[in-house]
């Protein structure tokens, strides 16, 4: 019944230190010969193609940017960005907010800019293991202006007071046109509304492989960018640690992710 496996990444299959396990490494290894293994995540796609490589599966699709990115062989599949207009009305908030500004990372492609190494650019690269660019807001925004391009994804970080203020600021002026995601208090992920993890997969299963539907698919998540694509599949999973909302439209639960909840379920689903 089940044809191909869909997992999030950060929070759902990777271990205690943001690595995936060597159990987890051991039964994907497995499971990977039985049916595709795509990953599913608000990451770029350079940002997973380590994890690919230790899972012996880098010739299989991505679905990046919470799927507004989804790629297969440097293809493109499927590509939607948040317009520039959007970009520079919140680079110039956080330009007028002087002690109170964040930081904002802004992300095309495998592209990913950001104003200056600081705490959270830092943080951000020994978690993905990815080095940005340096180049201002200002100026991505003047380049992107004349280059006709958007953001896939960007992120925001800072104290949560300050980044309070910048999610109400959005939601107040762009909620039809933008996704807002908050996996902590001092985190931001924005994706264009148009797309979700949920259209990521959809596309990728027509583009890719036409004979699998939503039914024949299981899925890992915990967190609520995770919500549509566990609810819609045939067998969608929650980790232990997801968030209520997840665990609500899960068929299942496993053990935490701390504790490889990902590679304890299929080890006893494939037993």
């Amino acid at each position: 019944m089940y044809k191909i496996i869909f997992t999030d990444i950060d929070g759902t299959l990777l271990g205690p230190q943001r690595e995936l396990t060597p159990f987890t490494i051991e039964q994907m290894l497995k499971v990977k010969d039985k049916m595709p293994l795509i990953m599913v995540s608000s990451r770029m796609p350079k940002q997973m193609h380590h994890l690919q490589e230790e899972l012996d599966i880098i010739d299989n699709p991505l679905i990046a940017f919470n799927g507004a990115y989804v790629i297969k062989d440097n293809e493109v599949i499927s590509s939607t960005e948040i317009p520039v207009s959007i970009i520079d009305q919140l680079v110039e908030l956080n330009e007028n907010a002087g002690e109170d500004s964040i930081h904002i990372s802004l992300f095309n492609a495998n592209d990913w800019y950001v104003d200056c190494m600081d705490y959270w650019a830092q943080r951000e690269q020994r978690t993905t293991k990815t080095t940005p660019e340096v180049k201002t807001n200002r100026e991505v925004v003047s380049l992107w202006k004349k280059e006709n391009k958007g953001a896939h994804k960007i992120m925001c970080m800072g104290k949560k007071p300050h980044i309070d203020k910048v999610y109400a600021f959005l939601e107040a002026n762009f909620s039809d046109s933008i996704h807002l995601y908050r996996s902590k208090d001092t985190y931001i992920e924005i994706a264009s509304k148009e797309v979700s993890k949920l259209t990521g997969i959809n596309a990728m299963l027509a583009c890719c492989y036409p004979g699998i539907e939503l039914e024949n698919a299981i899925a890992f998540g915990d967190n609520y960018n995770d919500v549509e694509m566990i609810g819609a599949v045939g067998l969608g999973v929650a980790v232990e640690n997801a968030r209520d909302e997840v665990k609500q439209v899960a068929k299942a639960i496993t053990t935490h992710h701390k504790e490889d909840g990902v590679a304890k379920y299929l080890q006893k689903l494939f037993k």
